[in-house]
């Protein structure tokens, strides 16, 4: 059995006094020491759930977020837009599969927008720096995976989708709030405007 020497939280104090209802000190204290408390398969469950952070969970994370689509470019690089850019869309987020050896955005396992003010606090966690070429614009990359836990990485990311909803044309914001049918039917009409103009330039 798991054990470990974990504070006594209010809940479990409350189920000891119901298994001991005498309350004696010997209930919980043995020659001075606290006694080990054996682990729950549950709270193992929670603590491999927050440290478990990686590329294939991220991504499934970041496309839950609202308005949130994908794109595979630069390499081997997933990147992550509020908005499909051929409607003005814009990118918040950047997972790197690339050989770490590789280009400077294969220094980063993960790249995002942040705000102004967690910005600079980022950076002065071991692991989190300035993000290659996009420092200008306030994204921080994670070095690894186990920079951050899980909750902390996660509302960053929904705060880097937010700040750069925030950032878009009132154009852009008009057809994210569309019915998911016309949305889908006006991009693709401005996708197939977007590749005859470009082959017109080839020409």
């Amino acid at each position: 059995m798991l054990t470990c020497l974990l504070p006594q939280n209010r809940y479990n104090r409350k189920r000891k006094n119901r298994l001991n209802p005498t309350g004696s000190a010997s209930a919980h204290i043995t020659q001075g020491k606290q006694r080990p408390r054996a682990i729950t398969r549950g709270e193992v469950r929670r603590f491999w759930r927050e440290k478990s952070i990686d590329a294939e969970r991220i991504r499934a994370y970041l496309l839950t977020l609202p308005h949130a689509v994908e794109t595979r470019q630069w390499g081997d690089n997933l990147v992550f837009w509020i908005g499909d850019k051929a409607i003005g869309g814009k990118m918040f987020a950047l997972i790197n599969l690339d050989d770490p050896g590789g280009t400077r955005l294969a220094k980063a396992a993960l790249s995002f927008a942040a705000t102004p003010e967690r910005f600079h606090e980022l950076l002065e966690i071991e692991g989190i720096i300035p993000a290659p070429y996009l420092a200008r614009a306030r994204w921080v990359a994670l070095k690894d995976w186990d920079v951050l836990r899980k909750s902390e990485l996660e509302e960053l990311l929904r705060t880097a989708a937010t700040v750069i909803y925030d950032k878009l044309p009132k154009r852009t914001k008009d057809i994210l709030a569309l019915p998911a049918v016309r949305q889908k039917r006006l991009i693709a009409e401005r996708k197939k405007l977007l590749a005859a103009t470009a082959e017109r330039r080839t020409d």
